[in-house]
Parts: C-alpha cells; structure tokens; sequence
C-alpha cells in the first residue's frame, strides 16, 4: 500500500494536498486591508484596463445571473450590478472571510447592494444548483486553488447550457525579451513594494511564485476543455503577463 501524502506546490514549496488552502488564506487575511492600494501599485493601475476588458467581453445583459468568484474586494461585481438591473442577480463569491468582506464594505458603500449576495465558498465545491448562471468569471483567484480540475468542473455544473466562463489569470509573457525585467520586477520590487505598503513580503513573494507554477496558456486551455468547455479561445494582455480565457458551456 503506497502511504505516501499528496502534495501541491505553495508557491515554489511542495506542501500536503490539504495544507495549501490554509496556507492561502494566511495570505490574503494579510493583505486584504491593503488588496486594493497593492494592486494598483504593483500593477501601475493596469489591472483595471484587464478588468475592464472582461466586462467588456462578457455581454453580460439585464437579467443575467453571475457568479463572480474570487470576487476579492468586488471590481467585477460593481460592474455587473449595473449589467445585470434589478432584474438580474450578481453573487460576490470568495473562499476568504476577511477578502469577502472587503468587497462587501465596499459594495456597501457604493449603494450596490438590491442585487447582489454575498457568499463565502471554496470553488472547488460551489454550492450552487445546476445549470444556475449565465455567467460565471474568475479574476485571478484560479492559480490558488488547490484542486483546479474540481474547480473547473463545479464551475461547469453551475453554469447554464449557453453560459460563459471567463478566467481572467496571470499567465507565461509570450516576449522573451519580457522576462528578465518581469523576473526583477517580480522577485524583488514586488516583495519589497510588499513590505513598504502591507508590511508583508512574504505574501507578495509566495504571488511571484505562484505564477510561475500556474499552467500557462495552453495547458488551461486543455485544463478548461477537459472539465466539459468547449470553444475555448484566450486573450494575451500586456505581453501574456495576464491571459483571459473564455469558454462556454453548450
């Protein structure tokens, strides 16, 4: 009998299957009070023109139904209540208390609050009813996730026949010329961007690593159409730094 534990990469540490999601949320009850600031920050505030871009693509429309998962601190879901009307319905989803309700404060703020939910969830394991959603994103929340496959498949089974799936992600920079700057960047103004803004490097640093044991672009694609998608097509943005795959479920 093979008494060996399961293990998965944390960043570039293997750890035991069932660790790993602990180990996230340490990271982000962390930095959840500076989320947003860092973003922008480590971003130059180009994330939000890959959000935009999302939204944009969604054709999300009155109506509609959408999971936002990983929603964080809640930019996808802000744009969606105005999509969806009071008709429609948007639910903030994140598997972090303390992430959830940085998005809920805010939504809060903003007055969006007569057409959307709240729900802490793993997305391993949505506990949503079949074929539910018109529309279902993930803004980099994917790369955490222990189990992507499960993900992956109870993403399917919440979404409606004809329902998209879009996975906005980190990704592999398709200029080699890119990577020795996006490395230095990465694994040193990131971490110590970290330590001035969230007093946390350590976080910023287990970031870098977990792109770089993300799949890149192909191997999701595959990833995507092995649970069940079909059509799948992804975007390269900045350079394939970020990459937004969309499928479908027909």
């Amino acid at each position: 009998m093979n008494s060996e534990k399961k293990t998965t990469h944390f960043g570039y540490q293997d750890v035991d299957w069932g660790d790993k999601q602990e180990k996230v949320a340490e990271v982000f009850h962390s930095v959840a009070g500076q989320y947003d600031i860092m973003n922008d920050v480590m971003s130059l505030g180009i994330h939000r023109l890959w959000k935009r871009f999302t939204i944009e693509l969604s054709q999300v429309r009155h109506g509609h139904r959408v999971l936002d998962l990983a929603g964080g601190s809640g930019d996808l879901s802000m744009a969606f209540c105005d999509k969806v009307g009071k008709e429609g319905q948007v639910i903030l989803s994140d598997i972090n208390a303390s992430m959830l309700e940085q998005g809920r404060n805010r939504m809060i703020d903003a007055g969006k609050i007569h057409n959307i939910d709240f729900v802490q969830a793993n997305a391993e394991t949505l506990p949503f009813t079949d074929n539910y959603f018109d529309c279902i994103t993930m803004a980099f929340g994917l790369r955490n996730v222990t189990d992507k496959d499960a993900a992956l498949s109870s993403m399917y089974r919440t979404l409606k026949p004809g329902g998209k799936l879009m996975v906005l992600e980190f990704s592999t920079p398709t200029n080699a010329a890119l990577k020795p700057v996006y490395d230095v960047y990465s694994f040193s103004v990131l971490p110590a961007l970290g330590k001035l803004i969230a007093g946390d490097s350590a976080s910023y640093r287990y970031l870098a690593e977990s792109i770089r044991m993300h799949p890149d672009q192909d191997t999701l694609k595959a990833m995507i159409h092995q649970a069940g998608f079909e059509d799948c097509q992804y975007h390269n943005l900045s350079g394939g730094i970020v990459a937004l795959h969309i499928a479908y479920k027909y």
